[in-house]
């Protein structure tokens, strides 16, 4: 059995900063991918950010310069430090990641934490 389970979210004014974290457990033997999306109303799920096992990152154009995504391997936790927020910004996030359990990848998903930015 594999969790993902994410903490951090909240209410905060616009401009302000939140860090998601995202903690894995379970049987695992390997992390390879991991990465951030969110869920606004009404809209489609957006993929924000990875980071592959080596630290690579990538994002969307939309978190680019304000989102930081990372991972610290020894604690299987992922994070997402967001600045200067938006009242956009606004949605359900959730991390996913690739874990390997023996000679398979799966794909796991988190619970997701609400992140409320107000004007």
């Amino acid at each position: 059995q594999v969790q993902l389970v994410e903490s951090g979210g909240g209410l905060v004014q616009a401009g302000g900063s939140l860090r998601l974290s995202c903690a894995a457990s379970g049987s695992i033997f390997s992390i390879n991918a991991m990465g951030w999306f969110r869920q606004g109303p009404g809209s489609k799920r957006e993929l924000l950010a990875t980071i592959t096992s080596g630290s690579s990152t990538n994002y969307a154009d939309s978190v680019k310069g304000r989102f930081t995504i990372s991972r610290d391997n020894a604690k299987m936790t992922l994070y997402l430090q967001m600045n200067s927020l938006k009242p956009e910004d606004t949605a359900v996030y959730y991390c996913n990641a690739n874990i390997r359990r023996g000679r398979d990848v799966y794909s796991y998903w988190g619970q997701g934490t609400q992140v409320t930015v107000s004007s």
